[in-house]
Protein backbone atom coordinates (compact mmCIF):
# COMPACT_ATOMS: atom_id res chain seq x y z
CA UNK A 1 0.00 0.00 0.00
CA UNK A 2 2.84 2.44 1.06
CA UNK A 3 4.86 1.54 -2.51
CA UNK A 4 1.43 2.22 -4.26
CA UNK A 5 0.96 5.47 -2.41
CA UNK A 6 4.40 6.21 -2.74
CA UNK A 7 4.34 5.46 -6.95
CA UNK A 8 1.12 7.48 -7.15
CA UNK A 9 2.35 10.52 -5.48
CA UNK A 10 5.42 10.65 -7.76
CA UNK A 11 3.48 10.19 -10.84
CA UNK A 12 1.34 13.35 -9.75
CA UNK A 13 4.37 15.30 -8.65
CA UNK A 14 5.99 15.18 -12.16
CA UNK A 15 2.78 15.40 -13.64
CA UNK A 16 2.32 18.78 -11.74
CA UNK A 17 6.11 20.08 -12.79
CA UNK A 18 5.14 19.70 -16.34
CA UNK A 19 1.90 20.85 -16.62
CA UNK A 20 2.74 24.23 -14.73
CA UNK A 21 5.74 25.02 -16.49
CA UNK A 22 5.17 27.17 -19.40
CA UNK A 23 8.83 27.49 -20.62
CA UNK A 24 9.62 23.81 -20.54
CA UNK A 25 13.27 24.84 -22.00
CA UNK A 26 14.34 27.06 -19.91
CA UNK A 27 14.79 29.76 -22.20
CA UNK A 28 13.98 33.54 -20.89
CA UNK A 29 11.15 34.72 -22.94
CA UNK A 30 12.59 38.25 -23.16
CA UNK A 31 14.44 38.84 -26.75
CA UNK A 32 18.28 37.96 -27.09
CA UNK A 33 20.26 39.86 -29.82
CA UNK A 34 23.26 39.28 -30.90
CA UNK A 35 25.55 42.36 -31.54
CA UNK A 36 28.94 40.63 -33.57
CA UNK A 37 31.44 43.39 -34.65
CA UNK A 38 34.57 43.28 -36.51
CA UNK A 39 37.93 44.45 -33.91
CA UNK A 40 37.14 45.95 -30.26
CA UNK A 41 40.85 47.44 -30.54
CA UNK A 42 39.19 49.93 -33.31
CA UNK A 43 37.37 52.85 -31.10
CA UNK A 44 35.22 53.25 -33.67
CA UNK A 45 33.47 49.22 -32.67
CA UNK A 46 34.28 49.81 -28.87
CA UNK A 47 32.02 53.94 -29.50
CA UNK A 48 29.43 51.47 -31.53
CA UNK A 49 29.10 48.37 -28.56
CA UNK A 50 28.81 51.46 -25.98
CA UNK A 51 25.86 52.68 -27.87
CA UNK A 52 24.28 49.43 -28.35
CA UNK A 53 24.66 48.38 -24.59
CA UNK A 54 23.10 52.22 -23.85
CA UNK A 55 20.14 51.54 -25.94
CA UNK A 56 19.99 47.98 -24.27
CA UNK A 57 20.03 49.37 -21.19
CA UNK A 58 16.81 51.81 -21.88
CA UNK A 59 14.76 48.75 -23.17
CA UNK A 60 16.09 46.19 -20.62
CA UNK A 61 12.28 45.06 -20.60
CA UNK A 62 12.65 43.79 -24.21
CA UNK A 63 15.56 42.26 -25.05
CA UNK A 64 19.06 40.90 -23.65
CA UNK A 65 21.90 42.04 -25.25
CA UNK A 66 25.20 39.79 -26.36
CA UNK A 67 28.07 41.84 -27.56
CA UNK A 68 31.02 40.03 -29.49
CA UNK A 69 33.94 41.48 -31.48
CA UNK A 70 36.90 39.80 -33.03
CA UNK A 71 40.67 40.18 -32.18
CA UNK A 72 41.36 42.04 -35.25
CA UNK A 73 40.09 42.96 -39.01
CA UNK A 74 41.04 40.61 -40.57
CA UNK A 75 39.72 37.31 -38.07
CA UNK A 76 37.50 36.54 -40.60
CA UNK A 77 37.11 33.04 -39.35
CA UNK A 78 36.82 33.88 -35.49
CA UNK A 79 33.79 35.90 -37.28
CA UNK A 80 32.08 33.01 -38.62
CA UNK A 81 32.46 30.85 -35.98
CA UNK A 82 30.63 33.78 -33.45
CA UNK A 83 27.72 33.26 -35.86
CA UNK A 84 27.77 29.74 -35.27
CA UNK A 85 27.64 29.93 -31.72
CA UNK A 86 25.38 32.42 -31.73
CA UNK A 87 23.07 29.97 -33.91
CA UNK A 88 23.80 27.27 -30.79
CA UNK A 89 22.74 29.79 -28.25
CA UNK A 90 19.18 30.09 -29.55
CA UNK A 91 19.77 34.29 -30.15
CA UNK A 92 16.54 35.86 -32.05
CA UNK A 93 18.54 38.04 -33.91
CA UNK A 94 22.21 38.61 -35.35
CA UNK A 95 23.02 41.97 -36.31
CA UNK A 96 26.63 42.19 -37.61
CA UNK A 97 29.10 44.40 -39.26
CA UNK A 98 30.62 41.43 -41.43
CA UNK A 99 34.79 41.61 -41.71
CA UNK A 100 34.07 40.27 -45.19
CA UNK A 101 31.38 40.75 -47.65
CA UNK A 102 31.64 37.88 -49.06
CA UNK A 103 32.97 35.09 -46.50
CA UNK A 104 30.05 35.53 -43.73
CA UNK A 105 26.96 34.81 -46.05
CA UNK A 106 27.21 31.43 -45.86
CA UNK A 107 27.37 31.11 -42.21
CA UNK A 108 24.28 34.30 -41.95
CA UNK A 109 22.16 31.98 -44.53
CA UNK A 110 22.31 29.01 -42.28
CA UNK A 111 21.20 31.58 -39.45
CA UNK A 112 18.34 32.60 -41.28
CA UNK A 113 17.41 29.04 -41.74
CA UNK A 114 17.34 28.22 -37.86
CA UNK A 115 14.98 30.98 -37.45
CA UNK A 116 17.16 33.55 -36.76
CA UNK A 117 16.26 37.15 -37.59
CA UNK A 118 20.14 38.66 -39.37
CA UNK A 119 20.78 42.75 -40.01
CA UNK A 120 23.53 43.53 -42.18
CA UNK A 121 25.28 47.06 -40.60
CA UNK A 122 28.41 49.21 -41.70
CA UNK A 123 30.03 47.09 -44.34
CA UNK A 124 27.30 45.80 -46.89
CA UNK A 125 27.44 42.31 -47.63
CA UNK A 126 28.20 41.29 -51.62
CA UNK A 127 25.13 41.45 -53.50
CA UNK A 128 26.04 38.52 -56.08
CA UNK A 129 26.56 36.05 -53.02
CA UNK A 130 23.64 37.12 -51.35
CA UNK A 131 22.14 35.97 -54.52
CA UNK A 132 23.86 32.79 -55.06
CA UNK A 133 22.84 31.63 -51.90
CA UNK A 134 19.24 33.02 -51.95
CA UNK A 135 19.32 34.68 -49.09
CA UNK A 136 17.25 38.60 -48.78
CA UNK A 137 19.68 40.27 -45.12
CA UNK A 138 18.46 44.01 -44.69
CA UNK A 139 22.21 46.21 -44.40
CA UNK A 140 21.50 49.14 -42.47
CA UNK A 141 24.13 51.65 -43.01
CA UNK A 142 25.50 55.18 -44.81
CA UNK A 143 26.44 55.86 -48.21
CA UNK A 144 30.83 55.07 -47.80
CA UNK A 145 31.10 56.38 -51.18
CA UNK A 146 28.91 59.37 -50.46
CA UNK A 147 30.49 59.71 -47.33
CA UNK A 148 34.44 59.46 -49.02
CA UNK A 149 33.32 61.78 -51.60
CA UNK A 150 32.73 64.56 -49.13
CA UNK A 151 35.88 64.38 -47.26
CA UNK A 152 38.09 63.96 -50.60
CA UNK A 153 36.10 66.92 -52.16
CA UNK A 154 37.08 69.00 -48.91
CA UNK A 155 40.56 67.81 -49.11
CA UNK A 156 40.89 68.92 -53.40
CA UNK A 157 39.43 72.20 -52.14
CA UNK A 158 42.81 72.62 -50.14
CA UNK A 159 44.98 71.41 -52.95
CA UNK A 160 45.60 72.61 -56.73
CA UNK A 161 45.18 70.65 -59.95
CA UNK A 162 48.01 68.27 -60.36
CA UNK A 163 48.74 68.12 -57.30
CA UNK A 164 49.65 64.07 -56.57
CA UNK A 165 48.14 62.37 -53.21
CA UNK A 166 48.06 58.77 -51.79
CA UNK A 167 45.46 56.53 -50.85
CA UNK A 168 45.44 54.00 -47.70
CA UNK A 169 42.97 51.47 -48.64
CA UNK A 170 41.19 49.27 -46.21
CA UNK A 171 40.37 45.39 -46.27
CA UNK A 172 39.67 45.10 -49.67
CA UNK A 173 37.09 42.32 -49.62
CA UNK A 174 35.11 45.00 -47.54
CA UNK A 175 32.39 46.46 -49.70
CA UNK A 176 32.39 49.45 -47.39
CA UNK A 177 36.62 49.91 -48.13
CA UNK A 178 36.01 49.02 -51.73
CA UNK A 179 33.40 52.17 -51.58
CA UNK A 180 35.51 54.52 -49.78
CA UNK A 181 38.07 54.16 -52.41
CA UNK A 182 36.00 54.66 -55.05
CA UNK A 183 34.56 57.82 -53.30
CA UNK A 184 38.23 59.37 -52.65
CA UNK A 185 39.04 58.38 -56.21
CA UNK A 186 35.69 59.69 -58.06
CA UNK A 187 36.63 63.23 -55.96
CA UNK A 188 40.63 63.11 -56.61
CA UNK A 189 39.04 63.00 -60.77
CA UNK A 190 36.93 65.76 -60.64
CA UNK A 191 39.31 68.01 -59.07
CA UNK A 192 42.28 66.93 -61.62
CA UNK A 193 44.23 65.54 -58.61
CA UNK A 194 47.11 62.88 -59.60
CA UNK A 195 46.56 59.53 -57.07
CA UNK A 196 50.45 58.15 -57.42
CA UNK A 197 49.44 55.40 -54.87
CA UNK A 198 47.14 53.21 -52.91
CA UNK A 199 47.44 50.49 -51.26
CA UNK A 200 45.46 48.28 -48.25
CA UNK A 201 46.86 49.02 -44.66
CA UNK A 202 43.81 46.32 -43.64
CA UNK A 203 42.38 49.26 -41.33
CA UNK A 204 45.03 48.74 -39.10
CA UNK A 205 47.15 52.26 -37.41
CA UNK A 206 50.50 50.66 -37.47
CA UNK A 207 50.87 49.28 -41.05
CA UNK A 208 49.49 52.20 -42.17
CA UNK A 209 52.32 53.61 -40.65
CA UNK A 210 54.55 51.39 -42.21
CA UNK A 211 52.93 51.78 -45.77
CA UNK A 212 52.18 55.74 -45.75
CA UNK A 213 56.13 56.04 -44.76
CA UNK A 214 57.24 54.13 -47.73
CA UNK A 215 54.76 56.02 -49.92
CA UNK A 216 56.36 59.66 -48.52
CA UNK A 217 59.78 58.06 -49.75
CA UNK A 218 58.96 56.73 -53.22
CA UNK A 219 56.72 59.57 -53.86
CA UNK A 220 58.35 63.11 -51.97
CA UNK A 221 56.21 65.19 -54.15
CA UNK A 222 52.59 64.09 -52.31
CA UNK A 223 50.75 66.40 -50.63
CA UNK A 224 47.86 64.30 -49.13
CA UNK A 225 46.99 61.08 -47.82
CA UNK A 226 43.62 59.86 -48.29
CA UNK A 227 43.18 57.12 -45.67
CA UNK A 228 39.80 54.96 -45.60
CA UNK A 229 39.58 54.76 -41.83
CA UNK A 230 40.40 57.12 -39.00
CA UNK A 231 43.18 54.57 -37.91
CA UNK A 232 44.84 54.23 -40.47
CA UNK A 233 45.04 58.08 -40.89
CA UNK A 234 46.43 58.25 -37.48
CA UNK A 235 48.94 56.26 -38.78
CA UNK A 236 49.35 58.01 -41.73
CA UNK A 237 50.11 61.43 -39.71
CA UNK A 238 52.63 59.80 -37.70
CA UNK A 239 54.67 58.50 -40.72
CA UNK A 240 54.47 62.43 -42.28
CA UNK A 241 56.19 63.57 -38.76
CA UNK A 242 58.76 60.60 -38.97
CA UNK A 243 59.65 61.71 -42.80
CA UNK A 244 59.87 65.41 -41.17
CA UNK A 245 56.58 66.50 -43.16
CA UNK A 246 54.37 67.26 -40.16
CA UNK A 247 51.93 69.41 -41.15
CA UNK A 248 53.20 69.66 -44.90
CA UNK A 249 51.26 66.64 -46.10
CA UNK A 250 47.46 66.55 -45.15
CA UNK A 251 45.71 64.11 -44.22
CA UNK A 252 41.44 62.98 -44.01
CA UNK A 253 40.01 59.52 -42.83
CA UNK A 254 36.77 58.16 -42.09
CA UNK A 255 34.69 57.44 -38.65
CA UNK A 256 35.26 60.10 -36.08
CA UNK A 257 36.91 58.80 -33.67
CA UNK A 258 37.41 60.76 -30.56
CA UNK A 259 41.46 60.67 -31.29
CA UNK A 260 40.82 62.09 -34.61
CA UNK A 261 38.46 64.54 -33.56
CA UNK A 262 41.37 66.08 -31.45
CA UNK A 263 43.56 65.50 -34.13
CA UNK A 264 41.31 67.49 -36.38
CA UNK A 265 41.38 70.70 -33.51
CA UNK A 266 45.04 70.57 -33.64
CA UNK A 267 45.20 70.97 -36.92
CA UNK A 268 47.28 67.78 -37.60
CA UNK A 269 44.01 65.87 -39.92
CA UNK A 270 42.15 68.19 -42.43
CA UNK A 271 38.63 65.97 -41.74
CA UNK A 272 36.87 62.85 -41.41
CA UNK A 273 33.34 61.32 -41.87
CA UNK A 274 30.92 60.25 -39.08
CA UNK A 275 29.13 57.65 -39.82
CA UNK A 276 27.66 58.15 -35.65
CA UNK A 277 28.97 54.75 -34.79
CA UNK A 278 27.75 55.24 -31.70
CA UNK A 279 24.16 54.83 -33.06
CA UNK A 280 24.86 52.56 -36.18
CA UNK A 281 24.01 49.59 -34.18
CA UNK A 282 20.93 50.82 -32.99
CA UNK A 283 19.51 51.30 -35.85
CA UNK A 284 20.04 47.85 -36.84
CA UNK A 285 18.98 46.71 -33.25
CA UNK A 286 15.50 48.86 -33.69
CA UNK A 287 15.32 46.93 -37.85
CA UNK A 288 16.05 43.89 -36.11
CA UNK A 289 13.06 44.12 -33.42
CA UNK A 290 10.82 45.52 -36.11
CA UNK A 291 11.69 41.67 -38.43
CA UNK A 292 11.09 39.82 -35.28
CA UNK A 293 7.77 41.77 -34.23
CA UNK A 294 6.54 41.22 -37.77
CA UNK A 295 8.37 38.12 -39.66
CA UNK A 296 6.27 39.65 -43.01
CA UNK A 297 7.62 42.75 -43.02
CA UNK A 298 9.13 43.66 -45.98
CA UNK A 299 12.88 43.17 -46.50
CA UNK A 300 14.27 46.85 -47.21
CA UNK A 301 18.19 48.86 -46.71
CA UNK A 302 17.93 51.68 -44.27
CA UNK A 303 19.99 54.51 -45.12
CA UNK A 304 21.98 56.12 -41.93
CA UNK A 305 23.32 59.75 -42.04
CA UNK A 306 26.96 60.41 -42.65
CA UNK A 307 28.44 63.68 -42.58
CA UNK A 308 31.50 65.92 -43.38
CA UNK A 309 33.76 66.25 -40.25
CA UNK A 310 36.32 69.32 -40.49
CA UNK A 311 37.75 71.84 -37.80
CA UNK A 312 35.26 74.46 -38.63
CA UNK A 313 32.73 71.97 -37.58
CA UNK A 314 33.58 70.72 -34.49
CA UNK A 315 32.78 72.79 -30.97
CA UNK A 316 35.62 74.38 -29.56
Amino acid sequence: MNRALFGLSLILLLFGCHSESSNPTGKSDKLRIALIMKSLANEFFSTMADGAENYQAENADQFDLIVNGIKDERDISRQVSLVEEMIASNVDAIVIAPADSKALVPALRRAIKAGVVVVNIDNRLDADVLATEEVEIPFVGPDNKAGAKQVGSYLAGKLVTGDSVCILEGVRTSFNGQQRLAGFQEAMEEAQIKVVGHQSAEWEMSKANTIASSMLSEHPEVKAILAANDSMALGAVAAAKGAGREGEVLVVGFDNISAVQQAIKDGKILATADQHGDQLAVYGIENALKLIEDPDAKIEDVETPVDLVTQESISP
